[in-house]
């Protein structure tokens, strides 16, 4: 397998190739279950199609918690099945999937009761260990250890003497969820898949009571063509529902959107070695390293406003930094916030009213011939999620396709970059000497990049001044910004400050610095104007402004309306296609 660039020409060769010849399966979504659907079909052999309205992980994929993990808290459910289904994905990534962009980080669970509470979470956390070993890919997980306070205040100095008892330390993992979910969709077009972003599905193409393929319509140029395919996959996520009504059929099942907002502040704010992991009334709260910075979340309450942007409001700010700042020995305030950021969970709709109690199980239903959908679920299953999808799919064409279809591989298949990349990771000393970048830059590098650094060290040694920081955002080069646009799929200035880089998120301006500088190393590689530059530039200043006010408002309901003030820059509306 060699890389494929997601450069402008291989997306407009794409979309002539979807639009001449019929396809296996078409999937709709470039969420991490889209592009994991779209891998698995192309390593079957079948031919396959991605289309994504957006961006790559524009949604839900690109605002999760930023853990690849087996959820710890469903044990207390119950949901044995689920954890064991989890852990051992997140084994399969750390070891062999996606090892430059899955890696493992300790956490704290402070005790605040004596003995019964020790028993209790101690007995979790062990099966928790012994269930990561039983899946066979548990290996270079630490396993937990008991923590007298004194113990786990050496670790976390940030914790207050009278906020614990004792503590246990146990590990989970870690992933830069929009790269993931990029590096999916890069690997299934290397397998051969036509992929294209920014191209939005505008209805269902029929054969009497058989869906036969989509209408679709590329956003950039309005070009509008139909893609014939075998089989439609679903994979909208917390759009199911209105991309579902493009059947005209009402489905199985419903979707539910919880909100989860996360707060970002500098890390020398917080004192600590490890990560902590802390109980709430309704759920618990993590508190994330995240490079030079702390990932403080989630919320999980029920949302019925857009979809397209959800909103934190100062109530959700307010709610984290409450309960974060009970167990801290330096209280952070709201300056100490230097991005939020706000996502929907797809959870399958059920009985209880509280979203945090809904299922994080996933179903797939065929509501009409031709279209499978799938839905619910969470991060860590996607690979699963994907296969049950493209199993139904396979099954639904049997009578159509001329040879058989052999059963997932994925299990096997490493995205790009994760090959060599152990290797790299043990030269990093000679390749920092050689590029003349420091280790530490090459290490962050690697962890961005895996073994596909070469083409961005490449890109480098032909333009030299590429080397250097971004102005205002020096965690990131400059090369980082034109690799984003010529092999990464990033249309918009929003694709790169976003979700291939954390700019948004990791700077107290949110990125506004560097959107003029941004804007001109990716309007070289996308033959942008001067006035489509200041264009980007200005609908991303306006997109910030509308987030920051948002996150003054009290409520859900004017977070949401001062939010939506700012349009796309290409606009796009799932649910007035659906109409």
């Amino acid at each position: 397998m060699r890389p494929v660039a997601l450069s402008p020409e291989n997306r407009q060769a794409a979309l002539d190739a979807m639009a001449a010849t019929p396809l296996d399966i078409l999937v709709i979504g470039g969420g991490v279950v889209g592009g994991g659907a779209a891998l698995d079909a192309a390593t079957r052999g079948l031919t396959v199609g991605l289309v994504e309205a957006r961006d790559f992980a524009s949604g839900t994929s690109s605002r999760s918690s930023k853990l690849m993990h087996g959820g710890l808290r469903y044990l207390e459910m119950l949901d044995f099945r689920l954890v064991a289904e989890a852990l051992k994905e997140r084994g399969l990534n750390l070891q062999r999937l996606a090892p430059h962009l899955v890696h493992e980080i300790p956490f704290i669970y402070p005790l605040t009761h004596r003995v019964w509470e020790r028993f209790y979470a101690g007995s979790g956390v062990a099966l928790y260990d012994a269930m990561s070993k039983a899946s066979g890919y548990g290996a270079g997980v630490p396993l937990h250890r008991h923590l007298t306070r004194r113990g786990a205040r050496r670790i976390v100095p940030a914790l207050r003497k009278d906020a614990l008892v004792g503590a246990l330390q146990y590990h989970d993992a870690q992933v830069d969820d929009a790269r993931h979910t990029m590096f999916l969709s890069r690997t299934a077009a290397a397998y051969g898949a036509h992929v294209a972003s920014r191209t939005r599905v505008i209805g269902l193409l029929r054969d009497g009571d058989r869906v036969t393929g989509a209408r679709v319509k590329d956003l950039e140029s309005g070009r509008e063509f139909d893609v014939a395919a075998k089989q439609v996959v679903n994979s909208t996520g917390v759009w199911t529902d209105e991309t579902q009504s493009f059947a005209g059929e009402r489905g199985q099942f419903h979707v539910r959107s919880s909100k989860g907002v996360h707060l970002v502040v500098p890390r020398d704010r917080i004192r600590s070695d490890s990560g902590l992991i802390l109980r709430t009334e309704k759920s618990v709260l993590f508190v994330i390293p995240w490079g030079r910075h702390w990932i403080i979340g989630t919320t999980d309450t029920d949302w019925s406003l857009s979809k397209d942007h959800p909103a934190a409001s100062r109530s959700d700010i307010d709610y984290l930094l409450e309960h974060v700042n009970r167990v801290l020995v330096e209280p952070l305030t709201h300056e100490d916030v230097e991005g939020v950021y706000a996502g929907l969970r797809p959870l399958l709709a059920g009985e209880d009213e509280a979203t945090s109690k809904l299922s994080r199980e996933h179903a797939v239903s065929t509501i009409v011939k031709g279209l499978v959908v799938i839905a619910g679920g969470k991060y860590t299953t996607y690979r699963v999620m994907a296969k049950d999808a493209v199993d139904a799919a396979v099954h639904g064409m049997r009578t159509q396709l001329d040879r058989h279809a052999p059963p997932s591989v994925t299990e096997d298949v490493p995205l790009l970059g994760a090959d060599g990349y152990e290797a790299l990771w043990n030269q990093r000393h000679m390749i920092a000497r050689s590029s003349g970048l420091g280790v530490g830059r090459i290490e962050h590098l690697l962890h961005r990049y895996g073994s596909l650094l070469d083409e961005l060290l490449d890109l480098i040694a032909e333009q030299p001044d590429l080397a250097k920081p971004l102005t205002g955002a020096d965690d990131y080069l400059r090369a980082e910004m034109v690799y984003a646009a010529s092999h990464e799929g990033a249309r918009h200035l929003d694709d790169a400050i976003a979700r291939r880089t954390r700019i948004s998120i990791e700077t107290f301006d949110r990125g506004t610095d560097v959107a003029v500088e941004v804007a001109e190393l990716m309007g070289g590689v996308l033959g942008w104007t001067e006035a489509q530059r200041a264009n980007e530039v200005e609908h991303y200043l306006k997109r910030v402004e509308a987030e920051r006010e948002s996150q003054t408002m009290p409520d859900d309901a004017t977070a949401d309306a001062a939010r939506m003030g700012a349009e796309d820059v290409v606009p796009v509306s799932i649910t007035e296609a659906a109409s």
